[in-house]
């Protein structure tokens, strides 16, 4: 993309036009800028962060009939939505062309209104579901086999009601894991097998209630243990006294749950907590980095292979050289974008973009296939030099571009706002298909419905639910050994009812949940399975960052009063957990 951009030797103080507070473009971002050709931007990061967030619909399902062959499916368009949705099917079949809804590119225009225009006539899929057998209700997820509302992630088999979870299989209810199999009820955690209920543990077995625990096995109600066997609320017990002692807790009834849960919580209050779960990740800040390199206010960063990026979340390969991007599994080189990079080769360079697939060099494009040098595009399959769905020869393409380019920063589009948006500027959120509370904006940024309306924002007003009750929250049994098969298929009440959580207020019981609730001893749950996820969010830190001091005042770890190494961690400080930097940790923890 060629527009002007100036190098920088010092940082800069700029103030968003969004929130209107002060932030700050160092040295290395202006470096960054130039690089990939994009001027600085002028919404600070959490706010651009919000900003992509308001287009990712993952949750909010909606029946509806395919716009094509007119069967009934589930889409996260609404009927009211005024796109076109085609179920899978359609959309991957040969029945359509998006390059016959092209339009060429108008100057007396602003860019963004053509888009709109673009974005209401060309087909959209019904869920971002790809490769997937036996698993329809699924959303944001490649390679899964019978999965069943599991949302954001990859090559999964035998996985319900989950979130953000890879290469894993055969477990319920995770937010955030890589890795599981047989695992119940948790958060943040990885490389284990029948681990249930507990929180940031890696390579650990046969285990519930753990928190910040390593290669632990047989272990309940513990934290911050490391190669441990047959420990019960941190004690050491024998294996028999062990296996009797778990078994007396019956863990199978829903009310001794209830109470060990409450047990294991005032356990974890009092536990050591590292600043920040940086693993292998030298030169990185943020938090939830595993094997990356130089890494800035990145958060939820696995595998292997990330590199120089910032203000990143969310990337389950690797990523690099790339800044203010949102749910990926690889790529180099891409700056403000949601969902991009599957099957990406090393020449990615992508900008502005949602859902990009197998592509490379895309600007300003949407749910995009295979295809290279596109702009403003959406729906395309194996296309290239491309603007706004029209075919170009690939010299009109680099001739039309950078005037397109001026164009948008002569004619910016301006928001009912206020807020100008030039070229380098991701999509306003008021021409997102889906309502602020319909988005993860809400899960990682919630508004009630007036502070929503009042940023410009759109809002879902929660519609009226006539279920048939078959069974009260208070008639469900209480021990798992209790629950007859004929349960599958009622209709039960969700304990919530009423909740800013996305709340279905019922909830169903499907077969292969009931037969892993009995598989694995647990009572059957009282809240719907958006109201389960919204629990599990509220055990993670924001994705934010707040400089602090080590709290640690023992002697013993090298200082002589209180500890003065300071940090920038997500632990906030209004909360009551004990925060340790990286010394005091390991010489208290290891």
């Amino acid at each position: 993309m060629n527009n002007e951009t100036k190098t920088h030797s010092q940082n800069s103080v700029q103030v968003c036009q969004n929130c209107k507070k002060d932030f700050t473009i160092e040295t290395e971002d202006f470096n960054f800028y130039e690089k990939i050709k994009a001027p600085p931007p002028t919404w600070c990061p959490e706010c651009r962060l919000i900003r992509k967030l308001a287009w990712r619909n993952e949750r909010a399902f909606y029946k509806r009939k395919c716009d094509l062959c007119n069967k009934n499916i589930i889409s996260i368009y609404p009927d009211s939505s005024l796109l076109k949705v085609y179920c899978q099917d359609c959309w991957w079949g040969d029945k359509w062309d998006s390059s016959t809804f092209a339009l060429k590119f108008n100057p007396n225009k602003s860019f963004f209104y053509q888009f709109q225009q673009l974005a209401e006539s060309v087909p959209v899929m019904s869920l971002f579901n790809t490769n997937a057998v036996n698993s329809e209700y699924c959303n944001y997820a490649g390679n899964s086999r019978n999965c069943y509302l599991f949302i954001a992630g990859r090559d999964n088999e035998n996985i319900l009601f989950s979130n953000r979870i890879s290469f894993s299989k055969d477990s319920m209810d995770i937010y955030i894991g890589i890795n599981l199999e047989l695992c119940y009820e948790n958060v943040q955690c990885e490389k284990s097998f029948r681990l249930c209920f507990s929180k940031q543990c890696e390579n650990c077995s046969d285990s519930m209630f753990l928190y910040d625990c390593r290669n632990c096995q047989n272990c309940f109600g513990c934290t911050n243990l490391r190669n441990k066997n047959y420990c019960i609320w941190n004690e050491q017990y024998s294996r028999e006294e062990y296996l009797k002692k778990v078994e007396e807790l019956n863990l199978g009834n829903f009310q001794n749950l209830q109470n060990l849960k409450l047990k294991f919580f005032n356990l974890y209050a009092k536990a050591i907590h590292k600043y920040a779960h940086l693993i292998n990740s030298g030169g990185s800040t943020g938090d939830q980095i595993f094997n990356a390199r130089n890494c800035q206010q990145c958060f939820d960063i696995s595998g292997t292979g990330s590199e120089n990026s910032k203000y990143t979340n969310y990337v389950v390969v690797g990523v690099k050289d790339s800044y203010d991007n949102y749910g990926m599994p690889a790529a180099e080189r891409i700056y403000e974008t949601i969902a991009v990079g599957f099957e990406s080769n090393e020449n990615s360079d992508y900008c502005f973009s949602f859902f990009i697939k197998g592509s490379s060099r895309i600007y300003y494009s949407y749910n995009c296939i295979s295809s290279h040098d596109l702009f403003a595009c959406i729906g395309l399959r194996n296309k290239s030099y491309c603007i706004l769905n029209k075919q170009y020869t690939k010299e009109e393409y680099e001739e039309l571009v950078p005037k397109i380019i001026e164009h948008m920063n002569n004619m910016p589009y301006i928001d009912s706002k206020g807020r100008v948006y030039r070229y380098g500027e991701f999509f306003p959120p008021e021409l997102s298909p889906f309502c602020y509370n319909e988005t993860i904006a809400q899960e990682y940024f919630p508004l009630t419905k007036e502070e929503a309306l009042k940023q410009g924002y759109k809002w879902k007003d929660k519609e009226e639910r006539n279920y048939t009750i078959d069974l009260k929250t208070e008639d469900i049994p209480d021990d798992i050994k209790d629950v007859k098969d004929d349960i599958i298929g009622k209709v039960i009440e969700c304990e919530h009812k009423d909740c800013n959580e996305q709340c279905t207020e019922a909830f169903k019981i499907i077969e292969s949940e009931l037969q892993f609730y009995k598989r694995m001893n647990l009572p059957l749950p009282h809240l719907c399975p958006n109201c389960r996820h919204y629990q599990r969010l509220k055990q993670r830190n924001p994705l934010k960052l707040w400089h602090r001091i080590c709290m640690c005042d023992k002697t013993t770890h090298t200082h002589q009063s209180k500890c003065d190494i300071e940090f920038e961690t997500s632990y906030t400080p209004e909360k009551k957990e004990i925060v340790y930097c990286e010394r005091c940790y390991q010489a208290e923890v290891y």
